[in-house]
C-alpha cells in the first residue's frame, strides 16, 4: 500500500512581538502538515534555530531589534541554503522588498495577510515557488513595467512612534475599530485604546478621522481604503 502521507514542513517563526509570534504559531499548529520547531525574537536567533532544528521554512519579520530580518535572512542563506525564508512586514516598502529578494528571500508578505494566505505561502515557498502578498505583487509588476510611482517618504513624526504604536496606527488608519485592531494584533481592547491615545498625542492629531487623513496624505495605506 502506497504511503500518501505528506512530509511535515518544519517552520521557524521570527518576530520580536511575543503576542504576534504566539498568534502565528497558533495558526500553524492547527495544520497537520506544519510543525513549528522554534520561535525567535530576532534574526540571529532565527538563524541559530534553523541550524539547530533543520527547519524548512522561516517566517521572518523584517524589522526586529538587535539583528533585523534582512541580516537574519543573509545568515540563513549562507549557512542553510535549503531553508527558504518568507519575509513579513507592516509596510509595503519597495526598497526592503528589493533588498530581501536580492538577499535570497522566497517571498514577502504583509502582516495584514489572512491566515489562509499565510498558510498557502508557506506551502508554496516549501515547493520552491515565489510568494507575495497581492499588494507586493502589484508593486513588483508596476516596477517591472516602469510604471511605479515614487514612494512618498514616511513623515518624520512617525519616528516618534514605537513599532507597536505604528502597527496600531496603520490598522486605525484603515478604519478598523479598537476591537478589530485588538483581534488583528492579538492585543486587548484596553491596550489598543491606550496605544491610540498615545499615538494621536505624539502625532498631534485630534481624533481618528484626522489619523485617517494623515495616513492617506502620506501614502501609508495605499493598498486599502478605510472603511
Amino acid at each position: 500500500m502506497t504511503n500518501t502521507t505528506q512530509p511535515t514542513i518544519r517552520v521557524v517563526v521570527a518576530d520580536d512581538h511575543d503576542l504576534v509570534r504566539a498568534g502565528i504559531v497558533s495558526i500553524l499548529d492547527a495544520e497537520p502538515d506544519l510543525e513549528v520547531v522554534a520561535e525567535a525574537a530576532d534574526g540571529a536567533q532565527a538563524a541559530e534555530a534553523v541550524k539547530q532544528h533543520g527547519a524548512d521554512v522561516v517566517l521572518m519579520d523584517v524589522s526586529m531589534p538587535e539583528t533585523d530580518g534582512l541580516e537574519g535572512l543573509a545568515r540563513i542563506v549562507a549557512q542553510s541554503p535549503r531553508c527558504v525564508v518568507v519575509m513579513l512586514t507592516t509596510f509595503n516598502m519597495g526598497e526592503s522588498i528589493e533588498q530581501a529578494l536580492r538577499a535570497g528571500a522566497a517571498g514577502y508578505l504583509l502582516k495584514t495577510a489572512s491566515p489562509d494566505e499565510m498558510l498557502a505561502a508557506i506551502r508554496a515557498a516549501h515547493r520552491g515557488e515565489r510568494v507575495f502578498s497581492r499588494a507586493v505583487q502589484d508593486r513588483l509588476v508596476d516596477s517591472f513595467l516602469g510604471r511605479a510611482r515614487p514612494l512618498p517618504q514616511p513623515p518624520a513624526e512617525l519616528k516618534l512612534l514605537t513599532e507597536r504604536e505604528l502597527d496600531v496606527f496603520i490598522e486605525l488608519a484603515r478604519g478598523r475599530s479598537n476591537a478589530e485592531i485588538a483581534a488583528t494584533l492579538f492585543l486587548s481592547e484596553a491596550t489598543v485604546k491606550t496605544y491610540v491615545t498615545r499615538l494621536l498625542a505624539k502625532l498631534g492629531l485630534r481624533d481618528r478621522v484626522q489619523a485617517v487623513i494623515f495616513a492617506l496624505q502620506h501614502g501609508l495605506v495605499p493598498d486599502e481604503e478605510p472603511s
